[in-house]
């Protein structure tokens, strides 16, 4: 007599719900550790498999690929899930030169026969698509989907709905840890959006509540959080301890971000509250923030009710001079704005140094050669970074007074979220420089706002307008109006 087997499936959140529900041709989710996504995709398959439609032999035909990256991952984590759930439904072999398969073989209750086959396959690489062409295939699970390449997920994206003849459903299912702003899945799921493609993002296990006096984030336990009942007593809490602040946000938190190895200088920071399109206000002031070296400029504008709104960035290539990439911000600021709008540049106070470029000549005098006079900002970078933070800190009528466009600032929105740092010291234990590291790509965009944050702070600090414009003025000649 055949073994009968009941399955009891209830999503544990609302999230997770409407990620099973969904019949989008695609279908991903994106959640902290422990939220039960895995599990939660390995359910929603099952339920597939159950529907697909009825052939002439009363049966219920699909045939699966589970991706991930590398083989020991598909070993002792999706392979591991995968069989603890449904194994007794089938025989599962490995060890050939073919790759591990399950090959499910079950009836149900309303007399129908499911014949449903589970493929385990690595797909590390963009050369790896080799592997997959010709497949004839149901579906398609992206395990840990932001781990693989885009070029893999694309050429799967033609594999399914191959398979059978009568299917009533045919995708791919995804889920993952949440991705960096700049990965391909980022993109997707909150930029391009594809048509029947649906993104389900769950909520963060734990959540801020303030920064620390000692720059670390306060993380709480969310009471929203997906899953609890299935995880340890204080999983969150006891996991976040000895974890840095951006590994918890993105493993912990289900924040877009990445995990630098360095201190993040600015962790009050939220991506969710202080990152969102904007506009320019017409009319209104620009102020341009100026770095050199590898030069960089932001654009910037300070509303009338004290809210920085940090709206473009441009950044030089490593071959382009102060001369070609100043021609280059003026072209660019001609085509994005009229007339009608003013310009107030302030930057790097080095920049009235001599230049080597051209002997007697200084990086503003080059830019006020052009007709673009460069106020020196602030030398002290303590003062600096607080002025940063003394925007970031701030509400203005209930909103952040610090908004950063990241589609337009992706490298200002990427620093902030930890790129901009201080490096870790070569030496054991937490150890890391008190200065930020100026050899990665952030530091350049990230000193332009902060002469624009030092010089408007100055100004809120100084309400007298002619102490302003006086030291304004006095700077303007410095640099050679």
């Amino acid at each position: 007599m055949s073994k009968e087997i009941e399955y009891h499936i209830k999503p544990q959140g609302e999230v997770l719900e409407a990620y099973a529900m969904s019949r989008a041709r695609v279908s991903s989710i994106i959640g902290p550790l422990g939220s039960g996504k895995t599990v939660q995709t390995c359910q929603k398959i099952f339920t597939l498999m159950t529907e697909q439609g009825i052939d002439e032999n009363n049966e219920r035909h699909s045939r699966w690929y589970a991706v991930r990256n590398t083989y020991s991952d598909l070993m002792t984590t999706t392979i591991k899930d995968w069989r603890e759930l449904y194994e007794d439904l089938g025989k599962y072999t490995a060890g050939s030169k073919e790759p591990p398969k399950h090959m499910l073989d079950f009836w149900l209750e309303d007399g129908t026969h499911v014949i449903s086959e589970m493929v385990f396959i690595a797909l590390d690489r963009p050369a790896s698509v080799k592997k997959v062409r010709g497949s004839q295939l149901t579906g398609v699970w992206l395990n840990e989907m932001k781990e693989l390449p885009k070029a893999v997920v694309d050429m799967l994206d033609l594999r399914h709905g191959r398979y059978p003849k009568n299917r009533t459903w045919h995708g791919m299912l995804g889920d993952s840890n949440a991705p960096d702003v700049d990965h391909w899945l980022y993109a997707l799921a909150e930029k391009d959006k594809p048509v029947d493609w649906e993104f389900f993002k769950q909520p963060g296990g734990l959540t801020r509540d303030g920064v620390k006096q000692n720059g670390k984030i306060n993380w709480v336990l969310n009471k929203n959080a997906e899953n609890l009942p299935n995880l340890p007593d204080g999983y969150y809490d006891k996991g976040m301890q000895g974890k840095s602040d951006d590994w918890i946000s993105v493993n912990l938190a289900n924040e877009y971000g990445f995990v630098s190895d360095g201190k993040p200088i600015f962790p009050e920071y939220r991506d969710d509250l202080h990152c969102q399109p904007l506009e320019f206000i017409p009319r209104l002031p620009i102020y341009r923030g100026w770095d050199f070296g590898t030069a960089a400029c932001v654009l910037m504008q300070h509303t009338p009710r004290g809210q920085l709104a940090i709206q473009k960035e441009f950044v030089a290539t490593k071959t382009m001079g102060i001369d070609r990439f100043a021609d280059f911000v003026k072209r660019e600021c001609a085509t994005l704005y009229d007339k009608e709008y003013e310009f107030i540049d302030i930057g790097d106070p080095s920049g009235n140094a001599t230049s080597l470029q051209k002997e007697g000549t200084t990086c503003f005098s080059v830019l006020a050669e052009k007709g673009i006079y460069v106020i020196p900002g602030k030398q002290d970078p303590d003062y600096r970074l607080d002025s940063v933070r003394y925007f970031l800190n701030r509400l203005v009528d209930g909103l952040p007074a610090l908004i950063v466009d990241g589609d337009e600032c992706p490298t200002v929105r990427k620093g902030f979220q930890g790129g901009y740092c201080m490096r870790r010291m070569q030496v054991s234990g937490e150890v890391y420089a008190d200065k930020p590291d100026k050899r990665n790509p952030y530091s350049h965009p990230h000193d332009c706002i902060q002469y624009v944050c030092g010089y408007l702070r100055t100004a809120d600090d100084n309400p007298d307008d002619e102490q302003v414009d006086e030291w304004a003025n006095d700077d303007l000649s410095q640099a050679g109006q």
